[in-house]
């Protein structure tokens, strides 16, 4: 399924994601390593938490940027998308 939409819809058309690899990226490796089974767990999270809701600051302790995500996960800038960094760093 994953294939078929990355065939039918040009990346430049594609909903940006929170997460620094793409969520059908990250769906699709998951399902190809380890089965259908967690594949789905994947999409589930991704889904439940790649929306509205997600909140970046930088830690004040170790001055680096986080992500609190809908499911009150913790995730750090090596997960972040760039682009959310970028705008983080400009509204400073």
């Amino acid at each position: 399924m994953i294939k078929i939409y990355w065939f039918l819809i040009p990346k430049s058309k594609r909903r940006k994601c929170i997460f620094r690899k793409s969520c059908s990226n990250y769906v699709f490796e998951e399902t190809s390593k380890n089965g259908l089974w967690e594949g789905l767990k994947a999409f589930r999270f991704r889904y439940e938490n790649c929306r509205h809701g997600f909140e970046i600051f930088e830690n004040p302790i170790d001055n680096k940027i986080k992500m609190i995500l809908p499911n009150h996960q913790i995730i750090g800038e090596e997960n972040i998308a760039k682009t959310l960094i970028n705008k983080m760093k400009l509204n400073e």
